[in-house]
């Protein structure tokens, strides 16, 4: 009998505009305990860029660390990055939100020339040394773009982010709700979900759809 499968989740957070996306995440993890396998939860012990009000979008005058935020996803039960080693776990996947954007990378402030993280670019470049599987969704296909350069991903059809990543090396496929951009190379796994108009369903789908390719090629 084989052994229960088991994801590492990396988060930015908890909300949309200064963390995780939140129906992203969840989605995510409900895809994973679906295809019968584990998950653990971790997220950079750092703070948060900024603090957004979500009901008005504006900034607060307060600061939050991603991880304790993380933990209100985890239920309590979020590691610090620094703490992943990928011997442990069978692949890696990050949802997205603008905090992947803000506290994981600084590509929604520098674009093309953005950096990454340095626990978060440990984590994906140790995974990819031991050729295990690595998903992205929305906007967080960027960062492996950035790190790896000449690999495909998807962010659906936007074009200025698509341009961004063209710009760092990589290609760029179109994809639509539920597809999932797959480069076999370097066993990257992305789809778009809320970088296309959604719906919580087409966010469970695109979810889903990620997660069983990569199950696909654990198995």
């Amino acid at each position: 009998m084989s052994r229960e499968k088991k994801f590492a989740v990396v988060i930015a957070g908890c909300g949309v505009y200064d963390g995780a996306e939140i129906h992203e995440t969840t989605m995510t993890l409900y895809a994973i305990a679906k295809q019968g396998a584990a998950y653990q939860i971790f997220a950079p012990d750092i703070q948060q860029h900024h603090v957004v009000n979500h009901l008005t979008g504006e900034e607060m005058n307060e600061k939050r660390n991603v991880l304790i935020e993380a933990a209100r996803i985890a239920r309590g039960n979020a590691l610090p990055l620094t703490e992943y080693n990928p011997k442990d776990f069978d692949a890696l996947i990050l949802p997205g939100g603008f905090g992947v954007a803000k506290n994981l990378c600084s590509f929604a402030f520098d674009g093309p020339n953005c950096t990454v993280n340095p626990q978060v670019e440990k984590a994906i470049k140790d995974t990819h040394q031991q050729k295990k599987p690595i998903g992205a969704l929305c906007i967080a296909p960027v960062i492996l773009s950035k790190l790896f350069g000449k690999v495909t991903v998807t962010i659906g059809q936007d074009k200025g982010t698509a341009q961004a990543i063209e710009s760092m090396g990589s290609k760029h496929q179109v994809t639509n709700h539920g597809e999932v951009a797959v480069d076999k190379n370097n066993l990257l796994f992305t789809t778009p979900c809320y970088m296309l108009e959604a719906s919580i369903v087409d966010i469970a789908n695109g979810a889903n759809a990620v997660v069983v390719e990569m199950m696909n090629y654990i198995k």
